[in-house]
């Protein structure tokens, strides 16, 4: 009788509350286990409804924790589904996937999570945790009893990830300095090329200007060369020229020159004392 009687009361309790109402009381209840557990299990997580509206909607409650660094290990956006027991439009589990993962995305969480009192008689649901991934990427369905260790689960298993995504971020690190070093040897290999094809080139257009420089001033050479060839000519011509050479052949210069040699020959005696004899002396050829 007292079985019935209080389950009579929890019956008309549930029929005076309304949906929204319903909603709350399993929000409040997964507040109130989280809450208990932060001092010990959560100090540094962050837990706390989602108030910010993206695109028209958003979820629940989004969890964040992070380690002693700041870096954050794990996050989940958080979907609470409660309903009336005689509620006349029923909905399912799965009608609630899109928009939660519509959430996640928009908020930068890693994970979903749908804590849900839907299809009670579901026993897919009612087997502990139920991972829907199938469907929508690192999405799962809870029953309330399972808010706690679900935390838990995802937390551990970021914390034991984290020492290699550490590792690989080192690693990552360490690859990029290699390509940074290699990367910067490249670009000083194409600079320094650069630079002395430049200087090649200019080096290379100095040695022909030397040599052009050089052609120039031997053919400069060549002709003064050939102009002192043609002067010594010259002058050995000049020197060998005589009066003889001239009246050769030139019967009126011989004649001229006779005549004159024989009017020097002639003052000559007339200058000279009475008496003495005057040799007669040809005139000078040259």
């Amino acid at each position: 009788a007292d079985r019935e009687r209080e389950i009579e009361r929890i019956q008309d309790m549930k029929a005076r509350l309304s949906t929204k109402m319903l909603g709350e009381t399993l929000e409040q209840h997964c507040e109130i286990e989280f809450n208990r557990l932060r001092p010990t299990a959560f100090p540094r997580a962050y837990f706390e409804k989602d108030n910010e509206v993206v695109e028209g909607t958003k979820g629940d409650f989004v969890f964040r924790d992070f380690d002693e660094e700041g870096n954050e290990i794990v996050s989940i956006m958080f979907e609470m589904k409660n309903e009336a027991d005689d509620s006349t439009h029923r909905k399912t589990n799965e009608s609630h996937f899109k928009k939660l993962d519509g959430d996640r995305t928009k908020k930068g969480c890693e994970y979903a999570v749908l804590v849900s009192l839907l299809e009670p008689d579901n026993e897919l649901y009612n087997a502990g945790i139920t991972d829907v991934s199938y469907r929508y990427d690192k999405m799962y369905v809870i029953r309330p009893q399972f808010f706690i260790p679900l935390i838990t689960l995802l937390r551990n298993a970021a914390l034991s990830s984290l020492q290699y995504r550490r590792e690989l971020a080192l690693v990552r690190q360490q690859n990029i300095d290699v390509t940074n070093f290699e990367d910067q040897l490249a670009d000083f290999k194409d600079k320094f090329g650069r630079n002395y094809r430049i200087a090649s080139d200019k080096f290379r257009k100095a040695i022909e200007e030397i040599d052009k420089s050089i052609d120039h001033l031997q053919k400069i050479k060549d002709n003064l060369i050939g102009s002192e060839n043609q002067l010594r000519l010259a002058n050995d011509k000049a020197e060998d020229l005589t009066v003889k050479k001239l009246t050769r052949k030139n019967p009126t210069m011989k004649a001229l020159l006779d005549e004159a040699r024989d009017a020097k020959a002639a003052a000559r005696a007339d200058e000279a004392p009475d008496g003495e004899i005057v040799d007669a002396q040809p005139l000078d050829e040259d």
